[in-house]
């Protein structure tokens, strides 16, 4: 919603939530591509008022319009949502002993995250020190090393923080961000690769700004956990 004033309810809006709500479940329910006109006529709504909330859906990223534009499918928010919702899967026992192992050489936060669908999902954050806000690296990633790390994944992705980060992870063999969220922190992370090679995760590290600007002796601890983890956990 960003800096946008939240208006005050009025009595009429109330009926107006529920009914963009029932959009969204309708959405869900009959999946990818569903027209404004089936909509309408499942919802029992006049095809003015569907219109008008499909809009606004589309406006705050809750619903999204097929290529061809002829339908709908949910949107980014609502994947966020999930993610967020989600109860958090668990390590195995070895992948629980390697992080263990490295968290105890490490002074600083390490975490798990892996890569689902466009988006980070956290497996494993160190509760020592936590991540600052998981909703924000969810909408939006490019602000940190993990989101970045996903990012150059992909090759469509542009941006001056994603090609900052393609240069660090051809230099370091991992992405930084340094005293943008925070003046006097940043974080790291490193790829976990998949069978085929491919970014499906990261091991990260959250701490003291002048760690990441300088990471080699922090990065010589975490690149072989992070290869020791990755067959564990993607």
């Amino acid at each position: 919603m960003g800096d946008r004033a939240v208006p005050a309810l009025t009595a009429r809006q109330p009926g107006a939530v529920h009914s963009a709500l029932s959009v969204l479940e309708a959405v869900a329910h009959l999946g990818a591509g569903v027209t404004a006109q089936r909509l309408s006529a499942e919802l029992g709504l006049p095809r003015a008022t569907t219109y008008r909330l499909l809009n606004l859906l589309v406006e705050d990223e809750y619903l999204v319009r097929t290529p061809d534009l002829s339908g709908f499918a949910l949107g980014a928010k609502v994947a966020q949502l999930a993610a967020l919702a989600a109860p958090p899967a668990r390590l195995s026992s070895a992948a629980r002993a390697v992080v263990d192992d490295v968290r105890r050489r490490v002074r600083g936060g390490v975490h798990v995250v892996l890569f689902v669908d466009g988006r980070v999902v956290v497996l494993d954050a160190d509760p020592d020190f936590p991540l600052s806000d998981h909703a924000r690296l969810a909408r939006e990633p490019e602000r940190y090393a993990l989101g970045r790390l996903m990012l150059v994944g992909d090759d469509s992705a542009r941006g001056a923080a994603v090609e900052a980060a393609r240069v660090d992870l051809a230099r370091w063999g991992a992405t930084r961000q340094s005293g943008e969220v925070t003046a006097t922190a940043g974080c790291l992370a490193i790829p976990l690769r998949d069978a085929a090679g491919a970014f499906a995760g990261a091991l990260g590290f959250s701490g003291a700004r002048h760690r990441v600007d300088e990471p080699e002796l922090t990065l010589s601890a975490l690149r072989p956990a992070a290869d020791e983890l990755a067959p564990l956990v993607v």
